[in-house]
């Protein structure tokens, strides 16, 4: 599994997961050994990552609009939080799922102290 930009040291790191908070793949799994993301939780702010729901708690994919909503929880939690910088990593497209272009436009109103994957800033031309 590779990340395509770098974090740095002051970023969240913000990573597709599931609603049961099994993370064990991916990124999922380098957000619990690197950064702090607690077993158990699916969504939010834990350690220096923010999980975001891809899966429901079978490890199924979620529909779009279920990420969506998450998605939009945790843009309005980086607006709150503009002190704070997050890492978004390509969440829901690293495994085949979904593709850049049904999962960037989720973030086109990200606040700007949110780095998004380079490929996700070309389909939004941001």
């Amino acid at each position: 599994m590779s990340v395509k930009h770098e974090i740095r040291d002051n970023e969240i790191f913000v990573f597709g997961s599931n609603r049961a908070g099994k993370h064990g793949l991916g990124t999922a799994l380098m957000a619990r050994m690197k950064y702090g993301a607690e077993m158990g939780q699916g969504f939010g702010f834990a350690g220096n990552s923010f999980a975001v729901p891809v899966k429901d708690e079978a490890l199924k994919l979620l529909p779009i609009e279920d990420i969506a909503g998450y998605v939009q929880m945790f843009l309005d939690f980086a607006k709150a939080n503009f002190d704070k910088r997050f890492f978004v990593t390509p969440l829901g497209t690293a495994l085949g799922e979904y593709h850049a272009p049904d999962i960037a436009p989720l973030f086109k109103d990200a606040p700007d102290n949110c780095r998004l994957p380079p490929e996700w800033e070309e389909v939004i031309g941001r």
